[in-house]
């Protein structure tokens, strides 16, 4: 893949033209569809889950492929799922029942009750009520009174009166995490399609870098190419230049960036079909060339990135990754990012992999398995330093080894 960055002094160039895609045109979304719903049931069944009542609007679209509103459905309890071992309904958004009607993997579509002081008023407490014997009546029908139900992301209220018809809630999570954590064939096409699509947006972002922009212009660069090729929104606003880029985690701002500064950037882009698009990138805006002090940064944050990268195989337990994981130097060691690396899919997912110092605190153990994608981080940054880099890689797991999956270039210009 060839990424351009010129661009003449005062333009904004042109989306790039994406040539097409033989895998992403091949990809069969019902098998996409039925494979992740299956190995939700598989979990389900093994933490003996009867049912999930879901409301996560990732976890909808992943066990059933629907999508609608997904930002707005993070925080209005207005559209859930309910997962059985043979039956999946989806309760919508009022207005919004044909959106998923032709989804293989949902048996019905019903009308949504929204369970929120917003809509309810000063008789929510009612609402719950009547949400918990509708809900209750129908997992009594198609599972059973009594049984143990997965249950996320619903207010209080509705969580004590569905317990009170006498069911027994455990935090869904567990199941649909451990689902999502192996990634099928057909997954990986998608997330391959994603990737290529985010690394176009964040070349067009490259090209429009220069002294002058600001962060928000530039950041909106991306976002609209992300949405212009298909992708969903972008999870975050990371990216920060000169100084506000140590310490990490600040949000792109009106900020103007100046000469010869290191601008850092995290995609996290929910993608082309719904797929997590998650590396990290730091550039130079010129027009000079880059410090030393700029050059050792970087160079130790790739040296980091691909260190740990090295050490990960299947059948590694998540401890002795840690173990095994490069040493952060003590000035760095303060600002360092929070995870060694990540799980990712449809968003940043089980496993957290921490360093070597967190583990004790922090860490859990497990096995990295095939199949797994992860995100390999750094960044590199001193205590009350001027500047930091944030780089990253999205993986894969296989029986074999590792495959890389973000194939957007590092700049030859600060490791040289």
């Amino acid at each position: 893949m060839n990424f351009d960055w010129h661009v003449e002094s005062g333009e904004l160039p042109p989306l790039m033209t994406l040539e097409p895609d033989p895998a992403a045109d091949s990809i069969d979304h019902a098998a996409v569809r039925a494979c992740r719903l299956m190995r939700l049931r598989e979990e389900m069944a093994s933490h003996q889950i009867a049912a999930c009542l879901l409301f996560d609007p990732v976890n909808i679209r992943y066990a059933s492929g629907a999508r609608n509103m997904q930002v707005f459905s993070s925080r209005n309890p207005a559209r859930y799922l309910v997962v059985t071992q043979y039956r999946t309904i989806l309760f919508e958004f009022t207005g919004c029942m044909h959106l998923a009607s032709d989804l293989e993997t949902i048996d019905e579509v019903r009308p949504a009750m929204t369970v929120s002081f917003v809509a309810a008023g000063n008789t929510i407490t009612d609402t719950e009520k009547r949400f918990a014997v509708e809900m209750a009546t129908l997992l009594r029908e198609l599972v059973g009174d009594g049984q143990i139900i997965g249950i996320e992301r619903i207010n209080a209220g509705a969580v004590q009166a569905l317990v009170a018809q006498g069911f027994m809630l455990v935090d869904a999570q567990i199941p649909v995490e451990r689902a999502r954590a192996i990634k099928s064939s057909e997954e990986l096409k998608c997330v391959r399609a994603s990737l290529r699509a985010t690394e176009h947006a964040v070349a067009r972002l490259r090209a429009a870098l220069r002294p002058g922009i600001t962060e928000n212009a530039l950041w909106s660069v991306l976002h609209q190419a992300v949405i212009e090729q298909n992708g969903d929104y972008c999870e975050t606003r990371l990216l920060s230049s000169g100084k506000r880029s140590n310490p990490w985690f600040q949000e792109c701002s009106p900020r103007v960036i100046g000469n010869n500064e290191l601008v850092a950037l995290d995609t996290d882009v929910v993608g082309c079909y719904g797929y997590y698009s998650d590396f990290s990138r730091t550039f130079h805006s010129g027009p000079g060339k880059p410090s030393a002090i700029q050059k050792r940064l970087y160079q130790t944050a790739h040296e980091q990135v691909h260190h740990n990268i090295d050490i990960i195989k299947a059948g590694m337990s998540f401890k002795e990754y840690s173990e095994k994981a490069w040493s952060i130097p003590s000035k760095y060691h303060g600002n360092r990012y929070y995870l060694s690396a990540h799980g990712v899919g449809m968003t940043g997912e089980y496993p957290y992999l921490y360093h070597h110092a967190d583990y004790k605190d922090a860490g859990y153990d497990g096995i990295i398995e095939p199949g797994m994608t992860l995100c390999v981080e750094s960044y590199i940054g001193e205590k009350d330093g001027t500047e930091g880099v944030k780089l990253e890689q999205q993986i894969l797991v296989t029986d074999d080894g590792i495959e890389l999956l973000s194939e957007f270039p590092f700049e030859e210009a600060l490791l040289g």
